[in-house]
């Protein structure tokens, strides 16, 4: 099929410029037609973004499915997926339609909120398939403000404050990345990123204000995209502004957060920072990897303090994504293929454990763990599925959450012991906040009066949860589908980085005599 890649990014961009167009009215009947149309054009995306996975070729480790043409101002429109990223544009599609059937109770603006949420899904995917820079760039910055409109106008009472921190955090950080974007359409003289894989940039050290740069370029770029990528993902210690935006965000807006959004960063790490300066990556590595460590320690022990529920999961999601970095700069298959696959089960297990927080949310109305107990006995199903992700989230062997850990932990161990070290102690911090969190809010005697009419969880919920529960214990128990997709992309990437390496130190070692 050509032009498959255009034509699942912008099916939902297209359904909302639809529901914008020709749905009128806010009576319970068009609420009703604005929600059965962005399920069914999130549906749609999936089903067409199977024909991009079935067609896949995990043998080719160049990009596939690749649209090209000219754009505007003479600039290119070039698209492409390759192992990399053709995992993260099937989650985002797979997601999405499971965040507009948790939002089937909202009941204010319901028309716009259908609308923000498929803007968002479009340009989250233009995000991973994009293969020009400005294209790029122009998706990563245009994907804030959906986001920012769901959080500031569906959000909870602090909604404008947490507005507007997630928007200034993640922007400010961008305008950096762009600036190394003009430098290397200077250096290279193309905006392709296909080209500028191969495009050696300049890592001679210099002297700047004083400062020997080690690295030369190549680190000054590195740095630029690690300030955009660090507050996406986010990262100690610019993580402040995730825990404010999930609190204050609705349930679906918290589920897309942390399912998809995040991984944007990560993402970015293995698109650009590493294939493209590999030299400041080599540079800025250890720092990236301690820095890794601490967030994993630092905010499981921040989460075991937290009186919200929302807030404790967003700051495992910080620890997460620790171990994502950490395996991105560890540099090797394993750490790599850790990462990866730590983010795709991240997915599913931080975008299960929102949900699950807004069932009980949808029935009290509060998000305080103090106020509830005892739910198993009311709420059995619910006490089953929630227990299954917090598991899932400790990283309990037989669930997906365990295999990405491992398999980082394993890789950082060969790079440097004492970050493993301190990396593995956080995974007995998140044993004991998950743990404390389900026996508080699920285990005991059902005591309080406004619990005892709570009711379990509907079709509807139950359906919701039911393709994440396959998934997080199918790729717990068997992770080859993943593994085989990624893997020759991602040993192709290694090489390409250690050669690269190989030849910035021949050329450095050739000036130096």
């Amino acid at each position: 099929m050509d032009n498959l890649l255009s034509i699942t990014t912008f099916i939902p961009a297209l359904a909302a410029l639809i529901l914008a167009l020709f749905l009128r009215g806010d009576d319970e009947a068009a609420q009703k037609n604005a929600k059965w149309a962005a399920l069914f054009a999130t549906c749609a995306t999936f089903f067409v973004s199977l024909f991009i996975l079935f067609g896949f070729d995990p043998n080719d480790t160049g990009f596939q499915f690749v649209e090209e043409g000219e754009w505007i101002l003479g600039l290119k429109y070039k698209m492409g997926v390759d192992g990399i990223s053709v995992l993260f544009v099937m989650l985002t599609t797979f997601i999405m339609p499971l965040v507009i059937a948790a939002s089937w109770d909202v009941t204010h603006r319901v028309k716009e909120y259908m609308i923000a949420f498929l803007l968002l899904e479009t340009l989250m995917l233009g995000v991973f398939m994009a293969l020009d820079l400005v294209l790029f760039y122009l998706f990563f910055e245009a994907g804030l403000i959906p986001m920012f409109l769901i959080i500031g106008i569906w959000g909870g009472k602090e909604r404008i404050y947490a507005s507007f921190k997630f928007f200034l955090y993640t922007f400010l950080g961008s305008v950096l990345m762009l600036v190394a974007m003009v430098g290397m359409y200077v250096d290279a003289g193309t905006t392709d990123i296909e080209q500028l894989l191969t495009h050696q940039f300049g890592s001679e050290s210099f002297n700047l204000l004083g400062v020997q740069i080690v690295g030369g370029m190549q680190t000054l770029m590195w740095l630029a995209f690690f300030a955009s990528f660090a507050v996406k993902m986010p990262m100690w210690p610019v993580h402040t502004w995730l825990p404010d935006a999930h609190v204050q965000a609705p349930t679906a807006g918290s589920v897309v957060l942390a399912s998809i959004l995040l991984k944007m960063g990560g993402y970015g790490f293995l698109r650009f920072s590493l294939p493209m300066f590999p030299v400041g990556s080599e540079v800025m590595g250890p720092l990236v990897l301690w820095l890794s460590a601490i967030a994993i320690v630092y905010t499981s022990l921040v989460a075991l303090v937290q009186e919200d529920m929302k807030k404790l999961i967003a700051y495992s999601s910080v620890a997460h994504m620790g171990f994502v970095t950490m395996g991105i700069f560890a540099a090797n298959q394993q750490g790599i293929d850790g990462a990866i696959f730590q983010m795709i089960s991240h997915g599913f297990i931080s975008g299960a454990l929102f949900l699950c927080v807004g069932v009980i949310y949808d029935r009290m109305h509060t998000r305080e763990i103090d106020a509830y107990g005892g739910l198993v006995n009311r709420m059995p199903a619910y006490a089953l599925i929630f227990m299954l992700f917090t598991m899932a989230n400790v990283g309990l062997p037989g669930t997906s959450g365990f295999i990405g850990e491992f398999l980082t932990l394993m890789a950082v161990f060969q790079v440097n012991t004492w970050v493993a070290a301190v990396a593995t102690t956080g995974v007995i911090f998140s044993a004991a906040y998950a743990l404390w969190l389900y026996r508080r809010v699920v285990m005991g005697d059902l005591i309080k009066e406004s619990l005892k009419t709570i009711t379990d969880m509907s079709r509807r919920e139950r359906a919701i949860f039911a393709p994440l529960v396959v998934c997080t214990i199918l790729f717990g128990v068997y992770p080859a589908p993943i593994l085989d997709i990624i893997g020759p992309s991602v040993e192709a990437l290694v090489g390409n980085y250690e050669t690269a390496l190989a030849q910035a130190e021949a050329a450095i070692r050739l000036a130096s005599n």
